[in-house]
């Protein structure tokens, strides 16, 4: 069975029951198996990503969304390094500015969608509007519901031009969230980490379940499934959102152009030249 099989979100009446999601499952995958195939699956990468650049007809967008810690940053750092930087462009979706608030929720997203050829990573998305907007109550629960259906037809179309997507859940458990803000706490060099509103966002820890739950449950297609990732181990974490992009883009089956080339003709040109 496929990564992408193993992990794929199959929504019952709409919703991801996440609590029986073990977030520490490793699916009888090995640390030093997992470890050492994301060393050797690097250039397998670059690869396939300079095939989609070279064929420049496609793209790739990942979608990384989790709880505070769950390790998004971590997952850009080491699951995806082996990715060329120039080809790969990274946004992070904040706050909407009073500029952004004057257009619909999609509208910053819609500028950062990846050009042909290109790999884009959202961390954060345009999923934050029907996530922390719901838990927060920044929007009326029609809106948030109506929003599911606007997500569901802006992906659909985005993967009919040519764009296919990836999207990711960082499932972690409670304690472990609790333990890693007070790892950061613990270690002077990572206190710029930590955010005031890391304790009290953890007191809506089953709200923004709820939440996700919804989002998976409504916003998984056949066009753009989710993946739920089982983050409490990031070594496991590292190798499955890896294994969930090679696949994707094996699935691609891209293919180098084949120029019209006198090859004869431009050799006895660069030697009558030297």
């Amino acid at each position: 069975m496929s990564v992408r099989d193993q992990l794929r979100v199959r929504p019952r009446r709409g919703l991801v029951d996440l609590d029986v999601l073990d977030p520490s499952e490793t699916h009888g995958v090995k640390r030093y198996e997992a470890d050492d195939r994301l060393l050797a699956d690097e250039e397998h990468i670059m690869s396939l990503q300079d095939c989609l650049h070279a064929e420049g007809k496609r793209s790739v967008l990942i979608v990384l969304q989790g709880m505070d810690t769950s390790g998004k940053d971590g997952t850009v750092r080491y699951a995806l390094r082996g990715l060329n930087p120039q080809g790969v462009r990274i946004v992070s979706f904040k706050a909407p500015t009073p500029s952004e608030r004057r257009h619909d929720f999609l509208w910053r997203v819609r500028r950062q969608l990846p050009r042909r050829g290109e790999i884009v990573i959202f961390n954060r998305s345009h999923y934050e509007d029907v996530l922390i907007a719901k838990v927060r109550e920044l929007a009326p629960p029609k809106v948030i519901d109506e929003r599911y259906g606007i997500i569901n037809r802006f992906e659909a179309g985005i993967v009919k031009h040519g764009t296919a997507l990836v999207k990711v859940f960082l499932h972690i458990s409670e304690e472990e969230q609790r333990t890693r803000l007070l790892a950061r706490l613990r270690e002077p060099d990572k206190h710029w980490k930590f955010s005031g509103t890391d304790i009290s966002e953890r007191r809506s820890w089953d709200e923004y379940q709820a939440a996700y739950s919804a989002a998976l449950g409504r916003c998984s297609t056949a066009a753009a499934p989710w993946y739920v990732v089982p983050a409490n181990r990031k070594w496991y974490r590292n190798w499955a959102v890896s294994q969930l992009l090679i696949e994707t883009m094996e699935d691609m089956k891209c293919s180098y152009p084949n120029p019209h080339l006198d090859v004869r003709a431009l050799k006895k040109s660069l030697q009558a030249a030297a």
